[in-house]
């Protein structure tokens, strides 16, 4: 049933006019049934209860009773007598809605009885904005009794979707583990931004099975560690993640936490590179006679299938998934595969910042992950939030802003950069490991020990003329080196790309050599990616007009541009993300290069219309840097700082 939310639109003094008329007339009703009431006892009782201030749970988790928990097994409440007795009989209807706050709201058109009605429900208060009464979950079974005890009407109440209840319900019996936040070590827990903190904090209400899902660039990897050292007691970790980010997560965990190096196990394809990091590397072509026995162990989603014995037989209480979306295909192999190790585990955390892609239908495999009890019925999901399905297959959309609330009431938590702006430091820097080829790393490596050669002869060599020949060939097997180790890491650049192009966000990606930037330029074309290109053979008047487009048109999602050609006097702000696909052999031009993306449109201290940069940020931001010189000793290890490793227990 629609309701209007234009009937509500009443002064303060009609609505008091209005409400004391009902008082009288629902008096008076009373007064006829039960003969032993008085009317001024009734007046009393309708007038205890006032008006409250609008009741919202700051961290949005919905109250949970056992009261509640019986009430929601109801869908329609009619408070109607048999068809003959209600004749004649006025009918008001009520729907009960789940608010984006987490808390139960009703929606009704106006009148006096139901609003007289509704002040008895504990905790019930009006939203003026929104035009609804809401009270929390806990007060349902009252608001139902309130309703179905009004005399002289018929009352018809549209309760909530049956998926609706179970979510609520399971949500509401997780248990809470807040208290175990204070188990992040100090060194951790100080580098958090307060909405990290707060992601972390959400985690851990939810019972440590939640959706972490903030937009790209915000942080998910560092919160998600965080978690894991709240649940120290249950290790060891399995990490499913794309393939591209599994030496990015081995990094990460060497970085923030005290556990060896041995004890972060990758599992890998093939490995033919260095392996600074002091990673234990398994293959996994050895299928059941692999070892997963790492305090962290990262797996990519594809080897999810071929190890999935292994991984059920090992019994990993807390799973990690990355990239959850990568589930969004229910009938994929690593979908299939991944979710019975994700449902077996105590705690999961799922990261996306794009949870659904494009339909309701890609999230349901996630919620399942989440809570199977819940969501184990597609058809039911489907028909849903999927209308529009046909034999099954539900592409539509249907019910998006109760799935929304449902989702943010139950487990998801997402923040937007532009939410978290005045908390950001003015640029963070990442360093993103990529798989090689074995056949490109034997070629690469025979020109490093040919160039160790020829830096041999150099310093035995007197002559000043054999010198500079040398000196010659050395800069030719430099160059060969560059262009080689540009050309092996087009595969790795090529899958890391794709997962940021699920991400949803405006990027820049950079590179050198012609071979990187048509490779890159041709895989946004197959995926059909809106993108401009600006390099060397770009003309110089056709820059700005794809700067232009690249600015203002939202279909443009990437700018594929050479260091040299596009890092200097392009303003590209709409990105808030940048890639290096390649670094030049000049720092200051990868300073450059970053600053298109970060020059006065983009704003530093969170008010969108100031030019100037906070001095506070200036001092305490973490990632203001003006050279690069500190984020690349940190990827080599210089800065890292000597802690006493925890021995595995």
């Amino acid at each position: 049933m629609d309701f209007d939310d234009d009937d509500w639109g009443l002064s303060a003094e009609q609505l008091d006019s209005l409400e004391k008329d009902a008082y009288r007339k629902i008096a008076q009703q009373q007064q006829q049934l039960y003969s032993s009431s008085s009317s001024s006892d009734i007046t009393q009782q309708l007038h205890s209860n006032n008006t409250k201030p609008i009741f919202s749970s700051p961290s949005n988790k919905v109250e949970s009773s056992p009261i509640a928990t019986k009430v929601l097994s109801t869908s329609i409440i009619l408070n109607s007598k048999s068809d003959e007795s209600s004749k004649g009989v006025p009918k008001l209807s009520v729907k009960f809605l789940l608010h984006a706050s987490g808390n139960i709201a009703a929606k009704f058109s106006y009148d006096p009885v139901l609003v007289a009605a509704i002040r008895k429900i504990p905790r019930a208060s009006w939203n003026a904005k929104e035009r609804l009464w809401i009270f929390p979950v806990s007060s349902l079974l009252s608001a139902a009794k309130v309703f179905s005890e009004i005399s002289g009407f018929n009352v018809e109440v549209e309760n909530l979707d049956p998926l609706v209840q179970r979510a609520i319900s399971a949500a509401s019996a997780s248990p809470d583990l807040r208290d175990w936040y204070d188990k992040i070590p100090s060194y951790i827990e100080s580098k958090l931004l307060p909405f990290q903190r707060d992601g972390v904090r959400f985690v851990l209400q939810h019972g440590g099975r939640a959706l972490l899902a903030d937009e790209m660039g915000l942080g998910k990897t560092l919160q998600a560690i965080a978690v894991a050292a709240c649940l120290r007691d249950s290790w060891p970790v399995l990490i499913l993640a794309p393939s591209s980010l599994r030496l990015h997560w081995a990094s990460m965990i060497q970085q923030w936490l005290n556990i060896p190096s041995s004890d972060i196990l990758v599992v890998l394809s093939q490995w033919s590179g260095s392996n600074r990091g002091g990673f234990t590397i398994v293959s996994s072509n050895t299928k059941d006679n692999t070892r997963i026995d790492g305090l962290f162990n990262i797996i990519s989603y594809d080897v999810v299938p071929k190890l999935q014995n292994v991984l059920m037989a090992s019994e990993f209480k807390v799973v990690i998934a990355d990239e959850s979306h990568f589930m969004k295909n229910a009938q994929a192999k690593r979908t299939t595969a991944s979710l019975p190790v994700i449902k077996k585990a105590q705690y999961a955390i799922l990261l996306s910042g794009t949870p659904a892609l494009s339909r309701p239908i890609e999230l349901f495999k996630q919620l399942e992950a989440l809570y199977p009890g819940v969501y184990k019925n597609v058809h039911e999901y489907g028909n849903r939030y999927c209308k529009g399905g046909i034999f099954g297959v539900y592409q539509g959309a249907s019910n998006h802003e109760e799935l929304h609330n449902l989702m943010k009431a139950t487990v998801m938590i997402r923040r937007l950069k532009k939410d978290v702006l005045s908390e950001l430091p003015v640029k963070r820097r990442q360093q993103v490991f990529i798989d090689l080829a074995e056949k490109d790393m034997k070629k690469i490596n025979a020109l490093f020990r040919e160039l160790e050669v020829v830096k041999g002869k150099i310093k035995a060599c007197s002559s000043a003329e054999e010198v500079e020949s040398l000196k010659f060939s050395e800069k030719n097997l430099i160059n060969k080196i560059y262009t080689d180790s540009a050309e092996a890491k087009i595969p790795g650049v090529i899958d890391y790309l794709g997962t940021v192009i699920e991400a949803g966000c405006k990027f820049l990606i950079f590179a050198h050599h012609l071979p990187m930037i048509d490779s890159i330029h041709d895989f946004l074309l197959k995926k059909k990616v809106g993108s401009i290109r600006i390099d060397g053979s770009t003309p110089p008047a056709s820059r700005q007009a794809l700067v232009t487009d690249f600015q203002e048109k939202d279909a443009i999602k990437a700018a594929v541009l050479s260091i040299r050609a596009g890092g200097v006097g392009l303003t590209l702000t709409a990105a808030s993300t940048v890639i290096f696909a390649e670094l030049s052999w000049t720092p200051g031009d990868l300073i450059q290069a970053e600053d298109r993306a970060h020059r006065i449109g983009q704003v530093l201290d969170g008010h969108e219309d100031s030019l100037e940069v906070s001095v506070s940020q200036q001092r305490s931001s973490p990632g203001k840097q003006k050279t690069l010189d500190s984020f690349l000793k940190r990827c080599n290890g210089e800065e890292h700082q000597s802690k006493v490793k925890c021995p595995r227990q």
